[in-house]
């Protein structure tokens, strides 16, 4: 498989997103900037499939007993971790909180977060929309400084 194509199917997954997705892409000699828009274009493409998600089949799957205790787990999670952000600076707060490039505070949670406190689709889009384009810039920027770094320690 093409290192662009493993770049975006990582940047799709949970947890690791564009914060993977990225520095694999670049590691692998892609230019940066198809791998800035690659990577941030497929995570973005996670939140309307997340809301569809929530939206639909989640009403199914709550029905499986591992699935719902899984689930209220990760949503008390998501709760605490989103709350002081989401309820005190609204629309502004997710994007600050998906835009932080750590594990499990991307489009995923950011999107789960809009859905938990029943936040307008729409500018919730946008919103974490935002949030993955800087943490996009964030992430390929730490990569290009971190690896001009090291190559010119080594020289």
């Amino acid at each position: 498989m093409s290192a662009i194509i493993n770049a975006i199917l990582l940047s799709l997954a949970p947890i690791a997103e564009l914060r993977g997705g990225i520095p694999l892409a670049l590691a692998s000699g892609i230019d940066p900037v198809t791998a800035y828009l690659a990577c941030v274009a497929a995570n973005i493409l996670i939140i309307p499939i997340v809301f569809l998600f929530l939206g639909t089949l989640h009403n199914l799957f709550m029905k499986i007993p591992v699935y719902k205790k899984r689930f209220d787990r990760f949503l008390e999670k998501t709760h605490k971790k989103t709350h002081k952000k989401v309820e005190k600076f609204g629309y502004i707060g997710l994007t600050i909180f998906v835009m932080i490039p750590l594990p499990i505070t991307g489009a995923y949670t950011g999107t789960l977060a809009a859905w938990l406190f029943g936040m307008n689709k729409t500018r919730s889009f946008f919103s974490i929309a935002l949030g993955v384009i800087i943490a996009g810039i964030i992430v390929t920027a730490a990569y290009l400084t971190g690896a001009q770094a090291l190559t010119w320690a080594l020289q």
